[in-house]
Formats: C-alpha cells, sequence, structure tokens
C-alpha cells in the first residue's frame, strides 16, 4: 500500500501509480491490469475510487476495456507517454 499525500484525491495518486507502472515496462503493452477489485486490494480504496483510476487512464489513451475480458495496456500509447518512458 502507499502512502497517501493528505490534499490530493487518492485516485489521483493511484492513476499515478498505474501511469508509472505503465511507464515503466511494468505493464507493457496488451498486458492486462489489475482489476477494480485487485486495486481496491492493493491500495486500500474504495471501489468508486478504482474505477475514478480507470477512467483516468482510459480517458488519457494508456488503457482500454474489453468488456468481459479486462483492462489492457494500449497497444499504442500516446507520445507523451512514451516519450517519457524513453528517458527512464
Amino acid at each position: 500500500m502507499i502512502e497517501f499525500v493528505p490534499d490530493i484525491p487518492r485516485w489521483r495518486q493511484v492513476a499515478e501509480v498505474i501511469r508509472q507502472r505503465i511507464k515503466d515496462g511494468t505493464y507493457p503493452p496488451r498486458s492486462r491490469v489489475p482489476s477494480v477489485v485487485k486495486l481496491v486490494e492493493e491500495f486500500g480504496i474504495a471501489t468508486a475510487t478504482s474505477q475514478k483510476v480507470f477512467n483516468a487512464l482510459r480517458a488519457e489513451g494508456l488503457i482500454y476495456t474489453e468488456p468481459g475480458l479486462g483492462s489492457f495496456v494500449s497497444k499504442q500509447l500516446p507520445p507523451e507517454t512514451t516519450e517519457l518512458a524513453e528517458k527512464s
């Protein structure tokens, strides 16, 4: 579990952790990302908070969801994500 910063919404902090894992290759393109339930367990957050994380990452183009299968890292990451990964 992470130490949450009080002034930043938890969903933003968890989204940043998942975003970083995508950038550093922990979750490579086309790989499955943890489910809403797994985020609840790992970070000790509410289901609604986890859903906000997924919505934010989808809006950024980092993940996509296949109904009945789960959520996956996008095959083609947005350019700013790729550039950051190459600089790491």
